[in-house]
């Protein structure tokens, strides 16, 4: 029994300087994917926003749609866009989470405050439309739970206002800070190779070169409609991981913009039986959640619950690389690399 999130490191160390790191996972294993077999399609719904919670949106329109691809079920275009934008919001909160976390680990506090200050403001548009913060519980089979509350748009576009205003101060603080750069400058390099060796998608994969992005490669839902740019470097370190999220809040923002006053007029719940079978067979869907590509492979034989019900997690590769990235560096770093990396702890063990 655990909390909300462990990971043992055992590190041997030369001094100051890391030799080795061997991950050892287990501490907050649930046995979600196992628990899918003994449960209807509507049931296992509940446990997506639990394995990465910072992408609890993202994780539950994989599962959605990958049953509705299996169904041959359509949603609404309403849906597709009201979809995307509730991702992309999802896609912001993770990375103001992301920064937030970094800064105060690194001992930057006020940063840490004003990621949180601006991080709340999309969960209370969450909660207003969803009436959950964390755990959204919004994706269903066929569409979603609720139409927009009236205050959405509105909300939306003062958001991204005020976001676009805000994140020149998270430069100002401390990603342009010369402390920020002493700490994450040229540490905890990963090449291109091995961050496609070991399956590191998302900014961690980015950041090295790689493109990678499941919006850009298989478009889904209403990401064909919009205009984005993929954010990639070459560098690799984690100044670069750290500023490629940054990056991408402004590139969400645009995808918003985009979206929020043309969202067509349609039903948000498709007409679905009481009891949903799905086709003998075996189905994929992938979206890019906020640390990568997540993953959902369904096997079915035809029963009202999935005979096999794997996750792609996006965190795993991310503990993976931790013994490449930290070789070599001060045990100091470890805390950098970790942060920049942006593992979550309960999408690893599931």
């Amino acid at each position: 029994p655990s909390t909300h999130g462990v990971l043992h490191f055992r590190v041997a160390l030369r001094g100051e300087i890391i030799k080795r790191i061997d991950p050892v996972l287990g501490y907050i294993h649930r046995g979600v994917e196992k628990l899918n077999e003994n449960m209807t399609y509507p049931q296992t719904l509940a446990l997506t926003d639990r394995l990465d919670y910072l992408s609890a949106q993202l994780s539950r329109h994989a599962l959605c749609a990958c049953i509705e691809q299996a169904m041959g079920v359509e949603v609404s275009d309403r849906v597709k866009v009201i979809r995307t934008m509730m991702d992309e919001l999802q896609r912001i909160d993770s990375h103001l989470l992301f920064f937030g976390c970094l800064c105060q680990d690194l001992g930057a506090t006020t940063a840490f405050l004003y990621a949180f200050r601006d991080r709340e403001k999309i969960l209370d548009i969450f909660e207003e439309t969803c009436g959950g913060r964390l755990i959204i519980n919004y994706n269903m089979i066929g569409g979603v739970q609720y139409d927009l509350h009236p205050n959405f748009c509105r909300r939306v576009k003062e958001f991204i206002t005020i976001m676009r205003k805000n994140i020149k101060e998270y430069y100002d603080i401390f990603a342009d800070n010369i402390i920020a750069h002493n700490r994450l400058d040229g540490v905890g390099v990963l090449t291109k190779e091995q961050v496609i060796s070991f399956g590191c998608t998302g900014g961690t994969g980015r950041a090295s070169g790689w493109h990678n992005d499941v919006r850009k490669l298989e478009p889904y839902a209403a990401y064909d409609r919009v205009n984005f740019n993929e954010i990639t470097f070459e560098k690799g370190d984690s100044y670069t991981r750290l500023i490629v999220r940054l990056q991408e809040i402004m590139e969400s923002l645009g995808i918003l913009e985009q979206l929020v006053d043309n969202v067509p007029e349609s039903s948000v719940q498709e007409k679905m039986k009481p009891i949903i079978k799905v086709p003998e067979g075996t189905y994929y869907t992938a979206v890019e959640a906020s640390r990568g590509r997540f993953g959902v492979f369904l096997e079915s034989h035809g029963d009202k619950s999935p005979y096999r019900l794997h996750y792609r997690a996006t965190g795993l590769p991310l503990v993976a690389v931790m013994d490449t990235a930290c070789r070599g560096e001060k045990i100091a770093d470890l805390i950098s690399v970790g942060g920049t990396l942006d593992y979550v702890v309960p999408d690893i063990d599931r």
